[in-house]
């Protein structure tokens, strides 16, 4: 096998459709249930082989310093597999910042598949969950992707079958939300509402997308300190989402519909009010590496 000195790689996005906070842990951690769904919006993980450590932002304001995760993933990669090596990442982003949809683990899950690829390190999934989980609780799922029932931290994760087929319309506030000050805030304020993760499982299985939104809904919502939510979930509604609801911590929300057209029609008009706003699918599978183009072939044909 020859050997490769550049990968790339795509990585998910991802949307919670349900998130409930259901206690402490020892740890002080809280302990959560959340349904979590890989769509198809994507980080760009280029790397490439060197004798350092570097990392390139093209046009993000996210600072490329030790504390990016991505960074943090190339040094446990290498830890981890005991290789005196380096690379060189640029990651191109998409995914909106303090949004509740884990674009830094999407980068750090991207840097750890690049790295098992261009270095054939061959570690299985689970070795690479292993070393996700130690840079940040939702570096496993951006690996596994798909849709998983995701329980603790993050830690506990079971893949289920495929969402039922929708669209997703996802818009970013103009204010992003820190993940530790939306916790804070719900241990002060607690929340009206607790989705039944249970029943939204159920109705996955069962292919049943109207049950899937009816069990939809964020513990976090109420509590984030995200004041655009309720005028964005109002606008979604009424452009036909089944329902809509706040990602993760926030501060993105998104609109679930079950027509292509309406979707369409939703993005153009919460465009007309929001600078990001997207429009996605449900996709199987995590961060994955793009095939190699194939190589022309220059030998000259003999005419005939």
């Amino acid at each position: 096998m020859a050997k490769l000195n550049r990968v790339t790689v795509l990585a998910p996005a991802k949307l919670n459709l349900a998130l409930d906070v259901v206690g402490t842990l020892p740890n002080g951690y809280h302990d959560l249930d959340m349904t979590m769904q890989a769509i198809t919006l994507y980080e760009k993980v280029v790397l490439a082989r060197s004798s350092s450590l570097n990392l390139s932002l093209p046009g993000s304001p996210v600072a490329a310093n030790d504390s990016n995760t991505a960074i943090k993933a190339a040094i446990a990669f290498f830890r981890y597999t005991g290789l005196l090596a380096g690379v060189d990442i640029t990651i191109y982003k998409n995914v909106p910042v303090r949004a509740g949809m884990a674009g830094g683990s999407a980068d750090a899950a991207g840097v750890l598949v690049g790295l098992n690829e261009l270095y054939n390190a061959q570690l299985s999934m689970s070795e690479l969950c292993a070393i996700g989980a130690g840079i940040g609780a939702d570096v496993p799922f951006a690996l596994m992707g798909g849709t998983c029932r995701v329980k603790g931290v993050g830690d506990l994760i079971k893949p289920l079958p495929p969402c039922p087929d929708c669209w997703f319309v996802v818009v970013m506030p103009s204010v992003g939300i820190s993940t530790p000050e939306a916790f804070k805030r719900y241990d002060i304020m607690g929340s009206p509402v607790h989705p039944d993760c249970e029943r939204q499982e159920q109705a996955i299985r069962e292919n049943d997308l109207a049950a899937t939104c009816t069990a939809a809904g964020n513990a976090l919502e109420h509590c984030s300190g995200a004041v655009e939510t309720a005028a964005i979930c109002k606008q979604l509604n009424a452009q036909g989402a089944v329902t809509s609801l706040m990602t993760g911590s926030g501060a993105a929300v998104f609109g679930v519909f079950d027509d292509e057209q309406k979707a369409k029609q939703a993005q153009q008009a919460l465009q007309a009010g929001y600078d990001q706003v997207y429009l996605a699918r449900p996709v199987r599978g995590g961060a994955r590496v793009l095939p190699r183009p194939a190589k022309k072939d220059h030998t000259p044909r003999r005419e005939k």
